[in-house]
Parts: C-alpha cells; sequence; structure tokens
C-alpha cells in the first residue's frame, strides 16, 4: 500500500514551479491579519481558502522528516467556540522548518486546503502554505492539551448527504464524532488511557478506542459489524519522535499520549505524538484450533499476502508454523496471494511451482505432513494485485488423507462445467477455474473449483479471492456515506459462483459444496448474500457475534475471509483462528480459519 498517496499534487505542483510552467505568486501587500479560530472557521472549508493572512500562535510541535515538513501553531486561548479549531499545521514541504516549540511566532502565507489521498474521497487538511515567519518570544508554555475521551467523542460517528460532501455543513463536535475530530484539527490533544484496538506496524502507528463500550470483540478489537457501526472512538495514533515507537497488541492499553491532532490519507485524524507514554499488556495470545478426529476432513482458508521465493526464509517459516501449529495441519487448505516464482519482477513468469514447494518444504521441516498441491497458472498480469506477482489460488492437500484425481487440461482460460457421472455430480475439469472470461473476473482472480474425496465422499471446493475494495471510499471520507463502488464488482462475482454452486447442485442435491477463501466484504454484505443465494450457509454467521473477525483495518475488527457450506454438510465444527490481525508480527494481514467436517 502506497503510503505517500495523496502527496503527488504537492510534487507536481513544485515540478511546474522549478519548470516555469507555473509562476509561484507572490502573497498580496497586505494579507488579513486573522486569528487561527477565525482561518479554521466552523466548516471544513477555511473562509480564507486561497488567500494570503498573517495569524499569530505558539508552535507547538514540528515535523522534521518527510515531504510534509512544517510545523503547528496554536492559539494560546482560542476562541472558546467549539466549532473552532484554535490551531493550523504550517507546511514546509521538503524542508525542516527553523523553529522551536514554545516560541510565539507571527505568520504569514497563503490558507490552502490539501486533501491527502483524493483518491479515496478524503477530507480536506486546512494549512498554510508558502509561509514567512516571526518570533515574538521563545520558552512559552504550550496551550493544555484536549482530552479526547469516551465522555468527548460523540456516539455518532458521522452526519449523512446522500453520498454527497459534508464540507459545507457547519460543524456539531457535540453531535458527530468525524465534526469533533475535525474541530480539533491541529490543536494539542491527549489520550489518558484507552485500550490499543489495532496492533502497531510498519508505519509506526497503531489504533485505539476511547470509548470502552465500543470495544466488543472477544479479545479486545472493536467490531464493525454493519455499515452504521463505524466505532466512532476510534483514534489512530502516529508519532512525531525519533525514539522507538511502541510494539502494541490489540486488548493492550496506551496511557499518555499528547500531540497535535493531524488528518492523513490512511487513518484519518491521527493524533501524531510529542509524548507517546506506556503501553501496558493485556497478554493476548495466538490462538490454536482443535486438532480434528481422524473421521473429520479439515479444510482451511489462508491469504499468504502476496507470498514468493524474494521473501524472507522466516516468513515460509512462520507461515509453515501457523498451518501445522496453530492451523493443525488441515487436509486441504486454500491459499490465496501465492504468487510466481519470482513475485513482482514482471518478466512474464506466471509458474508458482518455486513458491509452492519452498512453502511445502517449509510445511514438512515444521513437522507438517508432506502436501500436494493443485493450481492453474493464470495468463500474466490479468488478475490483479501487485504487477508482475501473478497472485492465484492454490489447494494444498494431504494425499495421505484426502483423494484428488486430475480430470481435463484446463487452462487460464478454460471455464469449468458440472456433469455426471454415476449419478454424481462430476467437474468437467478437476481442477478447473469458473467463468474466466466473463467481465466480473476482469483485473482479478479467477475462483478455482476441484474434486477431492474423502471418507469414501465427494466434496467441491471453489477457491475465491474476490477483487479488493481499493476503490472504495474510507468512513472517513468527505462524501458520507462513503461509496463502495468496487462491490459492484463483487455481487457480480458472487452470482457467478453462485450460479456455479447451482450447476453442481442441480446435478447432485446431495453434493457437499464448500466455497471458502477471501471475499474482500463483509458478512453483511450484498456480495456475501447474493454468494449464498439460498443454497450456501456463511459459517461467520454461526459463530458468536464477538468473534466475527478476520482482519483489522483502521481499529475496525471485521469479516473479509468466509467459509460457505451447501446444506448437504451438517456435522462441523468452524473456527477462526487469530494468529495474526490483532498481532504486530504478522506473517499475513489475514487470519486463516478452518472447518471440521464429519460426514
Amino acid at each position: 500500500m502506497d503510503r505517500t498517496l495523496g502527496l503527488g499534487a504537492r510534487a507536481m505542483a513544485a515540478a511546474l514551479i522549478a519548470s516555469g510552467a507555473l509562476v509561484a505568486l507572490p502573497h498580496p501587500a497586505h494579507a488579513a491579519t486573522v486569528t487561527i479560530s477565525a482561518l479554521q472557521g466552523s466548516t471544513r472549508i477555511s473562509p480564507y481558502n486561497g488567500t494570503s493572512v498573517t495569524t499569530t500562535g505558539i508552535v507547538t510541535a514540528i515535523r522534521s522528516t518527510g515531504s510534509s515538513r512544517g510545523f503547528w501553531i496554536q492559539s494560546a486561548s482560542g476562541d472558546g467556540n467549539a466549532a473552532t479549531s484554535d490551531a493550523v499545521f504550517v507546511y514546509r514541504g521538503s524542508t525542516t522548518p527553523s523553529t522551536t516549540v514554545g516560541n510565539s511566532v507571527t505568520v504569514t502565507g497563503t490558507v490552502a486546503e490539501y486533501y491527502p489521498g483524493s483518491a479515496n474521497g478524503s477530507q480536506s487538511l486546512t494549512e498554510i502554505s508558502g509561509a514567512t515567519w516571526t518570533t515574538n518570544s521563545t520558552g512559552n508554555t504550550l496551550p493544555s492539551a484536549t482530552t479526547i475521551s469516551n465522555a468527548t467523542v460523540p456516539a455518532t460517528y458521522t452526519r449523512t448527504n446522500s453520498g454527497g460532501s459534508i464540507n459545507s455543513f457547519t460543524l456539531a463536535p457535540t453531535t458527530y464524532a468525524l465534526d469533533y475530530y475535525e474541530s480539533l484539527e491541529g490543536m494539542r490533544v491527549a489520550v489518558g488511557s484507552a485500550p490499543v484496538v489495532g496492533a502497531s506496524n510498519e508505519y509506526a502507528e497503531l489504533w485505539v478506542n476511547v470509548k470502552p463500550t465500543q470495544v466488543t470483540s472477544a479479545r479486545g478489537g472493536s467490531l464493525y459489524s454493519s455499515y452504521s457501526s463505524q466505532n466512532s472512538g476510534r483514534v489512530q495514533i502516529g508519532t512525531l519522535l525519533s525514539s522507538t515507537f511502541p510494539t502494541a497488541t490489540v486488548g493492550d492499553t496506551l496511557s499518555g499520549a499528547t500531540g497535535p491532532l493531524d488528518y492523513i490519507a490512511y487513518g484519518g485524524y491521527t493524533l501524531q505524538a510529542t509524548t507517546l507514554g506506556t503501553v501496558t499488556s493485556g497478554g493476548l495470545a495466538k490462538e490454536t484450533t482443535a486438532t480434528q478426529s481422524t473421521s473429520q476432513l479439515s479444510v482451511a482458508t489462508y491469504n499468504v499476502e502476496n507470498l514468493d521465493p524474494t521473501d524472507a526464509a522466516s516468513k515460509f517459516t512462520a507461515l509453515a508454523s501457523g498451518i501445522v501449529g496453530n492451523l493443525k495441519s488441515p487436509d486441504i487448505v486454500a491459499l490465496e496471494e501465492v504468487q510466481d516464482n519470482n513475485g513482482a519482477t514482471d518478466d512474464g513468469t506466471v509458474s508458482a511451482t518455486t513458491t509452492l514447494s519452498t512453502l511445502i518444504s517449509a510445511i514438512t521441516a515444521a513437522g507438517g505432513p508432506t502436501y500436494s498441491y493443485t493450481q492453474i497458472n493464470p495468463t500474466n498480469d490479468t488478475d490483479g494485485g501487485e504487477t508482475g506477482g501473478n497472485i492465484r489460488q492454490v489447494f494444498l492437500y494431504n494425499p495421505a488423507r484426502v483423494g484428488f484425481t486430475a480430470r481435463g487440461t484446463a487452462t487460464a482460460t478454460t471455464a469449468n462445467s458440472v456433469t455426471t457421472s454415476g449419478g454424481l455430480a462430476q467437474l468437467t475439469y478437476n481442477p478447473g477455474r469458473i467463468a474466466p472470461s466473463n467481465s466480473a473476473w476482469s483485473a482479478s482472480r479467477k475462483p478455482l473449483a476441484a474434486e477431492f474425496t474423502f471418507g469414501g465422499e465427494k466434496f467441491f471446493l471453489i477457491a475465491n479471492h474476490f477483487v479488493s475494495k481499493g476503490e472504495d471510499y474510507s468512513l472517513h471520507s468527505q462524501y458520507q456515506d462513503p461509496a463502495r463502488a468496487s462491490e459492484t464488482q463483487r455481487t457480480s462475482q458472487a452470482a457467478q459462483v453462485n450460479s456455479f454452486t447451482d450447476s453442481i447442485l442441480a446435478a447432485q442435491s446431495t453434493a457437499n459444496v464448500i466455497v471458502l477463501g477471501d471475499l474482500n466484504d463483509y458478512q453483511f454484505s450484498t456480495t456475501v448474500s447474493t454468494l449464498e443465494g439460498g443454497v450456501l450457509t456463511d459459517l461467520v454467521d454461526t459463530l458468536p457475534a464477538s468473534q466475527q473477525y478476520t482482519y483489522v483495518y483502521d481499529g475496525n475488527s471485521q469479516v473479509l475471509d468466509h467459509t460457505l457450506v451447501s446444506s448437504a454438510i451438517t456435522s462441523y465444527d468452524y473456527d477462526i483462528v487469530h494468529i495474526n490481525s490483532e498481532f504486530p508480527d504478522q506473517t499475513s494481514d489475514h487470519d486463516p480459519q478452518v472447518v471440521r467436517i464429519t460426514p
């Protein structure tokens, strides 16, 4: 994921100025003198947008690294209006600002509205660009930080505007959480003591939720269980410090973080810590599922996050440890995001033999079985994902436990179908892809259907990896409700897989069908209900609500991965095995899951 998305506009403007194609106009000789609160105004867009102004404040924090350097200034007293922020960011591009925290400065520059990650419908960040300043005094006491807490953050996340922008509305900080955060934009804020609901990551970020009633998962996270359950108390914590960022797991507690409230592309409103406080461990451990009995068929699904031989050996070792130790060596494992033999090198390679043999060897070394596998190489660069990576679904299977007989020779563009043999349903190709030329699968992974036998019964498995949610607007978008553009394609994909399932059940109403994988959509989505289509049951729905999540994004614990079964499968144990999404040491960003079926 590109963490610099949204900086392009600034970089482009700078390049055009340097080339002479764009002229940087000087500030008017008589810039308007305004307070910071007046500059910010009571809506998301400054009433002085595009205007040269002069304002005064105390430097509260400095960002001295990266391409968005600058400093925050805040009024010593503010205007007493809860809807207007008393602080603003002074943008300096790649130049480290020559000022010091505690200085009182008078700044002259142009007010601008910056939209980080604009492709995701982001809100704007009001800032002063092209600034000059003078220092009035040094060593000033910083304005007191506003504590963000259960008492101050509204339970309602945002107003709606029929999908339109909410920029023009007067902020209602006691009614809507997004308005509350916007009213504090740039100001010093603090988190007294809050549960961690999103583990620390490689970008020195973590998530807390300051509203304890929104910590609803069985293991200390905040569940995203409907489109209206956005969990308004979620706040991202970043850092302006050079010291090591704390390692935090979901269920830990962060106390004492203080810093200006920023707005960034990924995550939205973010406390950029000048003081990080302390993390207290909640003791969360990675889960291990039960061992299946010899009479049970165990089937798992696991997104292995762009696995290829260029990954460190430790990733293969960790995946193997998870499959053997935490999943208890399932009989069949549907893998998503298996890349070709040289990963993102875009040279036409599509074979994944090295990727798979390396993983299988690691599993064997970890004490697991020697898996066999079946898969179909995609056509180069047609299935989405990382360019050159050629991700695909793969079935690992334990030949000592399950039977597999290849049938036909299907290629990436061969459409599988269903026939009958001896009165039972049978795939024309084993394995084969589902409707690969259908527009539903444009630039996306095609489902892989395969037929296995266990205990004298036949099982039809369909491994999926639906198109990602990358086109969707974020929850903190200026457009509310945020558009979910990618859902249209996923719903079409779900209809294709449901139709193929129907063809199996039309040939044999008692067929054992398992549809599984990374659907990139929620258990309450149109995508999943279309896939179920009256013939499949999503096993996520059979779990207690507090256990329904496979992925944590922006501090929300949510379901993206699913296992669905036909009505013939009635006796089973199902488990989402939380070994990744809640932890900073992730092998993948998804949690695997396993179903143990008694035929």
